[in-house]
């Protein structure tokens, strides 16, 4: 990389603030191949990769007053998976470990990164890079000329777009989102996650939600709120569902960058009784475009990192931005029911298409949790869920296959 340290994004804080052993801040993407993996080759992979992206070589440091990477020459190294999904990267009493690992089962290949180091759509480069150079290694011939998934410059991806792009604009008007009911109940013994793993047709879920003029988005987020809806206390239902939906800012900026560089929207929508699919999506939709124009999202982008620029910020030691960065972040949360990140249609270079069958990718969570994927006509939903009782999945699910849908379910086990 160009410069041996650099320091976190404003982003990254947020998640180094509020790491805990049930959140640890970790996303997990994951690429399914046709045939099963060849462990010497993906490892050598890994490492090829690895040169090409410097600015994953790092290690977290904690300073005075901010965290910073710092370069390594610690090799990452393949191993069969052996943890559940999302398991903790960083603990900041065993500082020296790479912020991310690649491990794989059968077809299966498996990144996941500490959050603080970029975001879902960097995470997804990455992945494609391992890829990418894996499949050259088992099929040199067939792949000879296949494009690279990313072409930007090293300085490009390591750029803090957050910085690069903030103007300083204001929203007028600003409201602020009312408290959200939220999903009571047990969470699951020993800080355990769920995860929840299901697979649909692209085609057949595009056509429900045209058939509703919605977007997918808007036909899956709909739908999550009537299911939670069901499983709200009567004293409850009063209050609005609101999902909280991440937006990748590479849309409406000139970006290229893989570290961190997204906002979040929320939809917000007091459900009644009386509402069906037909009245609650395109209420959800129509408040989704509002939140995406381009002049809301710059402000938003603005408002978020203006926080940075506050006269006598940055001389504050690091004990205290983090406890005001995770008192703002509860009070942040009591007003998100759940989350909804749709990362969108995946692709690969055309001659990595035959041996590629699907991508998925999950987040840590305090509730609930849903990343929606897409590549050909598979489209994936994976849940992180705390909580113990699978009732509002189980409706989830249960709507969309008595809405037509073909739904292919898989979870993990846990311990209750």
């Amino acid at each position: 990389m160009s410069q041996s340290w650099y320091k976190v994004d404003n982003v990254a804080k947020v998640f180094l603030a509020t790491a805990s052993r049930r959140d640890p801040r970790v996303i997990r993407i994951s690429c399914t191949l046709q045939d099963p993996v060849q462990p010497e080759l993906l490892n050598e992979a890994l490492r090829s990769t690895a040169r090409e992206w410097p600015q994953f070589q790092v290690t977290l440091h904690r300073g005075l007053f901010w965290h910073y990477f710092e370069s390594t020459d610690l090799l990452p190294t393949v191993h069969e998976e052996d943890k559940a999904p999302c398991a903790p990267l960083y603990v900041p009493e065993r500082r020296n470990r790479l912020l991310y690992r690649v491990t794989y089962f059968n077809n299966r290949i498996n990144l996941e990164m500490f959050h603080a180091l970029t975001d879902g759509n960097g995470g997804f480069l990455f992945l494609k890079s391992i890829v990418h150079n894996y499949l050259s290694l088992c099929h040199p011939q067939e792949m000879l000329g296949a494009a690279t998934p990313n072409s930007a410059s090293a300085g490009e991806r390591e750029q803090d777009s957050f910085r690069k792009f903030y103007g300083a604009s204001k929203r007028s008007n600003v409201q602020k989102d009312p408290k959200a009911c939220h999903l009571r109940g047990l969470r699951l013994p020993y800080d355990q996650l769920q995860f929840f793993e299901a697979h649909l047709s692209v085609q057949e879920v595009l056509s429900k939600a045209r058939a509703l003029g919605v977007s997918m988005t808007s036909y899956i987020g709909a739908s999550m709120m009537l299911a939670i809806y069901a499983e709200l206390p009567a004293l409850e239902r009063g209050k609005p569902i609101t999902i909280s939906l991440p937006v990748n800012l590479r849309n409406y900026y000139p970006s290229e960058t893989a570290r961190n560089f997204f906002n979040s929207v929320y939809v917000g929508i007091v459900v009644k009784e009386t509402d069906t699919l037909e009245t609650l999506a395109p209420q959800f939709d129509a408040l989704l475009k509002e939140k995406l124009l381009p002049e809301n999202i710059r402000a938003q982008m603005d408002e978020f990192e203006t926080l940075e620029h506050i006269p006598g910020i940055r001389p504050v030691p690091l004990v205290i931005k983090n406890a005001v960065v995770n008192l703002f972040t509860q009070n942040a949360d009591k007003r998100v029911t759940a989350v909804l990140s749709n990362m969108g249609r995946l692709s690969v270079p055309e001659k990595l298409t035959p041996y590629v069958r699907s991508f998925s990718a999950f987040s840590s969570a305090k509730t609930l949790f849903t990343v929606v994927t897409s590549y050909g006509d598979d489209l994936v939903l994976g849940t992180a869920s705390a909580l113990r009782s699978t009732n509002v999945l189980s409706r989830l699910y249960r709507g969309f296959v008595q809405n037509g849908l073909a739904v292919t379910l898989y979870a993990t086990e846990v311990e209750k």
